[in-house]
């Protein structure tokens, strides 16, 4: 399944991973809102988190086409998701995000954080106030 992805952290245009992965393989980068995730400060990267009521700002990032299958291996690998692996920090998942310029949803794949950490972050995690990571980074 080809979609978009939708980035809420270091891969979000001027974070240290958006040049390194994204710059000059993408069709468009638009602003978007994943509701139902709360933000969580991790260490040096966030957790987007199921729970409802709550949004995490972002964007949508559309891959040109030839360069979709490399970037999402790439994606994986930099977010440690490997299909069904229980040691997983992040699992990637289709969801609907709200593109921010005309409130239309489209769906898109994103890194949400893994069962056991969400379970560490829901007890003790300190969530990002707005669910706009740029505010925790200087």
């Amino acid at each position: 399944m080809i979609l978009p992805f939708f980035v809420y952290g270091t891969l979000r245009p001027g974070e240290r991973n958006h040049d390194l992965f994204l710059r000059g393989r993408t069709l468009r980068e638009e602003p978007g809102r994943l509701r139902g995730a709360t933000l969580y400060e991790g260490p040096g990267y966030p957790y987007a988190v199921e729970e409802p009521g709550a949004v995490v700002g972002g964007e949508l990032v559309t891959a040109l086409p030839e360069a979709y299958p490399g970037l999402l291996a790439e994606l994986d690998r930099l977010e440690e998701y490997v299909p069904g692996d229980p040691r997983n920090l992040y699992e990637r998942q289709a969801r609907d995000v709200v593109r921010t310029a005309d409130g239309t949803a489209v769906r898109a794949w994103v890194y949400l954080a893994a069962p056991a950490v969400a379970a560490r972050l829901r007890l003790g995690g300190r969530p990002v106030e707005g669910g706009e990571w740029r505010t925790v980074t200087p």
